[in-house]
């Protein structure tokens, strides 16, 4: 191999040189953004006070993470060169203030995945025993955001996230996606042919039902609160010599000690989880956003009709209706609204007009970018 206008040959020593100068570079660029951030905590306490300024910006990280991937040249894809720069922002945005993050626990969940794909790994990582203590962490001011499970492409909507939202105040700021892999585990000392019994989240049980109907007809499937929860009570089990089984995924038989028996067991492939973003301030509008809502139709004929009348005239793209029991009302029902644009866009905000005129309640859960990663 030689040089493009030099027949001199290009030896290991030499790109290794090569290597450690443009290390010695991206170095020191990555403390000059560094010291940019700092400066920019700096502008924001000077100008608003410690009590209301704002560090965490998603609107503002969902465009630099969108310019990195329309600008990125190879060889690395987009979404390498994107988490990159995710995790260079999250290392910089600790040095402002770090920022306490409450998600679905134990540690090892899908819920944690989520929380560190987008916040990135510089965070103080708070898990919760149920999501509705998700709420309360970051109602009460104890945590910054928090990460909750809404949605998944196999098993559908989480109700308990759904409903957590009638009572909040809190807003959604933010959506990732994840892609569940599930893997059968069991502690090191147990034969798996032994297994009595399976745990997991009952969201995981079903994701892989086929699976199991076929491999592991006779074992126990039991729902426990989480596919972490599940792996920490196979490990202890383990210990005490009693053959038990969880679904979880990887970073939980790591964080508790255990072998993967059978991997990737999950029934479809593209299983993907989507998870929200909760806080407490409105996100604005950050070019490429969705909108959710939840919307109380009066109990009268074509009352459903009229409010998805107004998405069409308007020309708004709905992603996503769910309906669940009022709990006010005897038969009465809510509708849960996803739909892109943001609420201070035209369309989106005569569609809301108009939803308030037709419906008994219409609450905005809140506008935010659509996941990036």
């Amino acid at each position: 191999m030689t040089t493009k206008n030099d027949t001199t040959p290009i030896t290991l020593p030499m790109l290794r040189d090569r290597i450690d100068a443009i290390d010695a570079q991206i170095q020191d660029l990555i403390n000059e953004r560094a010291e940019c951030a700092q400066k920019v905590a700096e502008v924001k306490l000077a100008e608003q006070g410690d009590q209301q300024v704002v560090f965490y910006r998603p609107e503002r990280e969902a465009q630099v993470l969108r310019r990195v991937m329309e600008r990125n040249k190879g060889p690395l894809g987009n979404e390498e060169m994107a988490k990159i720069f995710r995790q260079v922002m999250s290392s910089c945005l600790a040095l402002e203030r770090p920022m306490r993050i409450a998600f679905l626990g134990p540690e090892g969940t899908f819920t944690q995945q989520a929380a560190l794909k987008h916040f990135g790994q510089s965070i103080v990582s708070a898990p919760m025993a149920a999501i509705d203590e998700v709420f309360r962490e970051v109602e009460s001011g104890a945590a910054n955001y928090g990460v909750v499970p809404v949605e998944n492409s196999t098993e559908g909507v989480v109700n308990h996230t759904l409903d957590s939202f009638r009572g909040s105040r809190l807003k959604i700021c933010g959506e990732v996606e994840v892609r569940i892999h599930h893997n059968l585990l069991v502690a090191p000392n147990i034969n798996p042919d032994d297994v009595t019994h399976i745990y997991s989240h009952q969201q995981s049980l079903a994701q892989c039902r086929a699976w199991l109907d076929r491999y592991w007809p006779h074992a126990e499937r039991v729902a426990v609160s989480s596919n972490a929860e599940g792996a920490r009570l196979a490990a202890e089990a383990g210990r005490n010599g009693k053959a038990v089984a969880a679904i979880a995924g990887e970073i939980a038989s790591q964080l508790y000690d255990l072998e993967v028996v059978s991997a990737n067991i999950e029934d479809h492939p593209e299983n993907t989880t989507r998870f929200l973003i909760i806080g407490n301030e409105k996100t604005p509008p950050s070019g490429k956003d969705k909108t959710s809502l939840l919307v109380s139709a009066k109990n009268e004929p074509g009352a459903l009709y009229r409010l998805l009348e107004s998405f069409e005239r308007h020309g708004v793209d709905m992603t996503r209706l769910e309906t669940r029991p009022s709990l006010i009302s005897k038969w009465g029902y809510v509708f849960y609204i996803d739909f892109w644009g943001h609420c201070e866009e035209e369309a989106c905000k005569a569609v809301i007009e108009e939803l308030r005129e037709r419906a008994s309640e219409v609450k905005v859960l809140g506008s935010y970018p659509v996941a990036v990663l």
